[in-house]
């Protein structure tokens, strides 16, 4: 009560509110620690009544080790084994395609990891290989050369189970020939036995002016008069040239040129 009545005797009224706001803040600070605080130590009591993992015995750590080195062991004799397999699929694939006679090699069925290092290394030596077979069961890998790939019929026999060699190859080639032949005859054959069909038949049409029986008494069939001459097409061809065909149109023209005057004179002496 002094502090105050001493503050608001020795200050303004601005400086007495500027004193207040701090105060306020310093007291805020300080009931924000005091609850951390007070959380702090809530929280370590429950931790602390909390029951601890029970740690492992002697005998237990000596297990857990012995199973991890079992473990690293098993994995290394793993890669080793991968290893020597690709060093022989390797050495195999170069000894084998070295003779250029060779151009196809089987693998033996093999699980899924042993077919991707077959894959990988065919590629690497500039190989193709391709999987058949149901896996699991009897997939296998057959590398070819690049210079001498696989048929798009082969292959599908391979995948479809089917025995693939040159006289199969040749039977198939026979058929598909055999084939093209049907189906181009039937195709001719098609083509001609097409025959145009109307929609309507255009006596319909005109029933109502010339009955159903005119039209078949109509079209008889057209025979040559006697009587009128008969003239044979040859004789109505104009054999001439085209020169003489012009001689003979010019000296018609001069025919005529040569009668007008004539025509002209008599026809003046008429009048008179």
């Amino acid at each position: 009560m002094r502090l105050c009545i001493y503050i608001f005797e020795s200050q303004t009224r601005s400086q007495v509110f500027l004193t207040l706001k701090h105060l306020k803040i310093n007291l805020i600070s300080s009931i924000i620690t005091i609850t951390a605080v007070l959380k702090m130590d809530l929280l370590g009591s429950i931790m602390n009544s909390m029951d601890k993992p029970p740690s492992l015995s002697e005998k237990e750590k000596q297990l857990k080790k012995k199973r991890k080195e079992e473990i690293e062991r098993r994995q290394n004799e793993e890669k080793e084994k991968l290893k020597r397999f690709k060093d022989r699929v390797e050495a195999k694939l170069l000894s084998h395609f070295k003779d250029t006679s060779n151009l196809t090699l089987k693998f033996e069925p093999m699980d899924q990891i042993c077919r991707s290092i077959v894959h990988e290394l065919a590629e690497a030596c500039g190989l193709l290989s391709f999987a058949f077979g149901i896996d699991g069961v009897d997939r296998y890998i057959r590398v070819y050369k690049k210079e001498y790939p696989p048929c798009e019929d082969e292959l599908a026999a391979r995948r479809r189970g089917e025995p693939w060699n040159e006289e199969v190859k040749k039977r198939l080639i026979e058929k598909r020939r055999l084939d093209n032949l049907d189906d181009q005859e039937q195709e001719c054959s098609s083509k001609k036995s097409k025959k145009f069909i109307p929609n309507s038949n255009y006596k319909d049409k005109y029933v109502h002016l010339i009955g159903e029986d005119a039209a078949l008494k109509a079209a008889m069939k057209t025979k040559t008069n006697k009587s009128y001459g008969y003239v044979p097409s040859e004789n109505k061809k104009d054999v001439r040239s085209i020169e003489q065909t012009m001689a003979d149109i010019m000296a018609k023209k001069k025919q005529k040129l040569n009668t007008d005057p004539s025509e002209s004179s008599s026809s003046g002496l008429s009048e008179t």
